[in-house]
Formats: C-alpha cells, sequence, structure tokens
C-alpha cells in the first residue's frame, strides 16, 4: 500500500507540475505509472477529468488489459491500451502524453516525413547525458480512432526503455525508466519543439522579407 501510495503522490505532482504549464487544454492528455510488473498495474488518468485539478479520483488502477482493478464509476483514459502496451515492452515505469499547439504544428509539418529531426540546441545534452550526438530523431505516426490498430503503429518504437513518439496532429508520447527521467524528456523534448516551430517561422519572414 505504501508504494501504492507514493507512485500516486509522484504521478499527481508531475500533474500539477504540467498543468502549470497549461499542458492539459479541456480534458485532454493522459498520464500512467507503473505499480507492478508480475501481474502488469498501472495508475492511469480517468478519461473526462478536468486535470488541472487535484481530486481524490485522479486516477485508476488498471491490469494489462486496461481494465479497472477496483470497483468505480470512473472510466481510464482512452488511450489506457498505448499504455500498458509501452510497459508490456519496455521496462518504462512512466508513461507522459500532452497536447501543445507546437508539438501538433510540428507533427504536421514533418507527417508526410514520418519523423522530425531536432539539433544544434543544448538542451539536447541536457536531456540525453551525452555530447557525442546534438541531434534527436522523433518518429512521427498517424492518429486512430481503433484503440488496437493505434497501439500497434507504437510497437515498432518500443525498443527502448525510454523514447518518444509524435502522433500527427495530436500530442506526444514520452515513455522513461524514472518518473523524473520521464519528465525531464517531456520538458526538454517539447522546449526543442518550440524553438524549432519559432526559429522556421523567423526564417520564413527572413526569406520572405529578402524578396
Amino acid at each position: 500500500m505504501s508504494l501504492f501510495l507514493e507512485q500516486w503522490k509522484k504521478l499527481a505532482n508531475i500533474k500539477c507540475d504540467l498543468a502549470k504549464r497549461d499542458w492539459f487544454y479541456g480534458t485532454s492528455g493522459n498520464l500512467s505509472m507503473k505499480i507492478s510488473d508480475d501481474p502488469l498495474l498501472f495508475l492511469v488518468t480517468a478519461d473526462e477529468k478536468d486535470k488541472r485539478a487535484r481530486c481524490d479520483e485522479e486516477f485508476i488502477v488498471v491490469n494489462n488489459i486496461g481494465e479497472p482493478v477496483f470497483d468505480t464509476v470512473l472510466k481510464p483514459s482512452l488511450e489506457t491500451l498505448i499504455h500498458a502496451n509501452i510497459y508490456e515492452k519496455t521496462s518504462a515505469a512512466c508513461v507522459l502524453h500532452v497536447h501543445t499547439v507546437d508539438n501538433n504544428i510540428i507533427s504536421e509539418l514533418f507527417g508526410d516525413e514520418g519523423k522530425v529531426e531536432l539539433e544544434d540546441n543544448e538542451m539536447i545534452h541536457i536531456i540525453t547525458g551525452s555530447y557525442t550526438n546534438s541531434k534527436i530523431t522523433i518518429p512521427i505516426i498517424d492518429n486512430a480512432q481503433d484503440m488496437e490498430a493505434f497501439k500497434r503503429s507504437y510497437t515498432p518504437f518500443l525498443t527502448n526503455d525510454y523514447g518518444v513518439v509524435l502522433v500527427r496532429n495530436h500530442g506526444i508520447t514520452v515513455w522513461g525508466r524514472t518518473p523524473l527521467e520521464t519528465k525531464k524528456w517531456l520538458e526538454g523534448i517539447e522546449f526543442l519543439i518550440s524553438y524549432k516551430v519559432k526559429m522556421m517561422m523567423i526564417q520564413g519572414h527572413k526569406i520572405k522579407a529578402g524578396n
């Protein structure tokens, strides 16, 4: 029970930090944190909840097929199966998914290429902890209403215990080995995405002004 409460508090604190950044427009976004591996149990945000508010019903405990473990009138996030898939195929401990204007823009700009490269910025070294690579490549997948198909579209990219996927015109999903690592990657990648979007705008204005 102590581990359960500890994980609940950690996820609630992360939710509050991300809410302060206004990354939960409407009731969008979903967060989760693993409780156990065998059986797979994890906390996930409840569907149709204002994630900017703190309450006693912030999260639901679900199993490997996304079903609530305890009786509740609440429904797990619609994308709970995505989280389950990540936990089953990696050793991730936390999964964070948010919708921002910049990550939607970048996913549209590079969606046809199926990836976007973020490079030449100090933030890359901060989030990776390495100075040997100055570029991060993020895959972009199409959104889907069929959750089973949507879940499978993530699978080719679940090769590490930490990672990131952009969903075209939808949002970003980040997972990591610890809650801190996951949050650091999400914040770092969002910074890099916002930086790239703004630099492209500035460069576009310069080209237009030159003409």
